[in-house]
């Protein structure tokens, strides 16, 4: 896959309502107990809550990449059905383009029966550390790429898994 096509995005059904489910992905906390890479979140600037333009920072780490700082600032919050951030530079937060956007997207399954929950993420049009490794190495564009997407996937997987596990555990 080429770096402009990347993305990734996996799907879970939750024995629990959406009201249930989107309190926990709302939550910028949850997904940091759960993921491998994102080891904690701390809201910025005063925000306090998931609004439209609330910035968040996040510590991540791997072992075939280090640890890093990340700054995010919420994109879209549409209650019990979207909740979606954009990675973007710290010193252009408020209104800088996005390195990477990361979508949670909720749908009630039929019957009332719980919630479908897709989570995922694709880069966003600023160029990021990825890019630039990709534009070293351009023979190998689509290794760089499947490999980080593969990584991602493992990770978004088992944030479902527990963001699964905990609203279940509630119901």
């Amino acid at each position: 896959m080429r770096l402009v096509d990347a993305c990734v995005e996996c799907v879970t059904e939750i024995a629990a309502a959406p009201r249930q489910v989107w309190e926990l992905v709302s939550d910028i906390s949850t997904s940091a107990r759960h993921s491998p890479e994102l080891q904690e979140v701390e809201w910025l600037d005063g925000a306090e809550g998931p609004v439209v333009g609330a910035c968040f920072s996040g510590r991540n780490r791997n072992s075939g990449l280090g640890e890093w700082r990340t700054v995010s600032r919420i994109a879209q919050v549409s209650q019990e059905r979207v909740f979606q951030w954009e990675v973007v530079r710290f010193n252009d937060r408020r209104h800088g383009e996005p390195l990477a956007v990361w979508t949670y997207t909720l749908e009630p399954l039929e019957g009332g029966s719980g919630t479908r929950l897709r989570h995922g993420m694709r880069f966003g049009s600023a160029r990021g550390p990825v890019h630039e490794f990709v534009e070293r190495h351009p023979d190998r564009e689509e290794q760089i790429v499947d490999g980080r997407l593969a990584l991602l996937r493992t990770g978004i997987e088992q944030t479902l898994a527990g963001v699964k596990a905990e609203a279940e555990a509630e119901v």
